[in-house]
């Protein structure tokens, strides 16, 4: 078995198979082996996530929706309102320019920009092994479609040396 990986992979690739990157070992094998290369990388990558993890990319889901922005627009909205009332009503607990108002709002960006940059720090690294899958699945493909293409051309070349006979 050995020596058909060596001369597959040297066929395919052009190089001996303990030289192949391991993604490129992977398909030989799954070539010699007959077996698919595709896997789903949500799956795999999404069983593996920490509570906080999950709980970053509900964040940064919820952080990047219109549902946020109109909520925060709202609540800026009332906090004005509220606090421009009760000035003129001389009780105003956050008087314009409204400081506490700025202190929540500036609390808030430094703990949501690094949630949201974890978040799309995993979404980067899942975007990565998709293109590895990707690489893999073409590779094959790109393989697979070669050694069809010999074996099309070696029966080509066996039904003219059929019919030269038959002359």
């Amino acid at each position: 078995m050995k020596r058909y990986f060596e001369k597959l992979s040297r066929a395919l690739l052009g190089q001996d198979y303990q030289y192949l990157e391991p993604s490129e070992q992977k398909i030989i094998d799954s070539i010699a082996g007959h077996t698919t290369v595709s896997e789903n990388v949500n799956a795999a990558f999404g069983g593996s996530l920490t509570a906080g993890q999950n709980l970053a990319d509900a964040v940064a889901r919820f952080g990047g929706s219109w549902t946020f922005i109109g909520l925060f627009v709202a609540l800026i909205a009332f906090w004005i309102c509220i606090n421009s009332y009760w000035l003129i009503a001389g009780r105003a607990f956050d008087p314009y320019p409204y400081i506490l108002l700025n202190l929540g709002l500036s609390t808030l960006a430094a703990f949501q920009a690094p949630i949201i940059m974890m978040s799309q720090n995993r979404q980067a690294a899942k975007d990565r092994i998709k293109q590895d899958a990707a690489y893999e699945i073409n590779l094959k493909l790109e393989l697979d479609l070669m050694r069809l293409h010999d074996k099309i051309d070696a029966m080509q070349q066996g039904l003219a040396k059929n019919e030269d006979k038959n002359r």
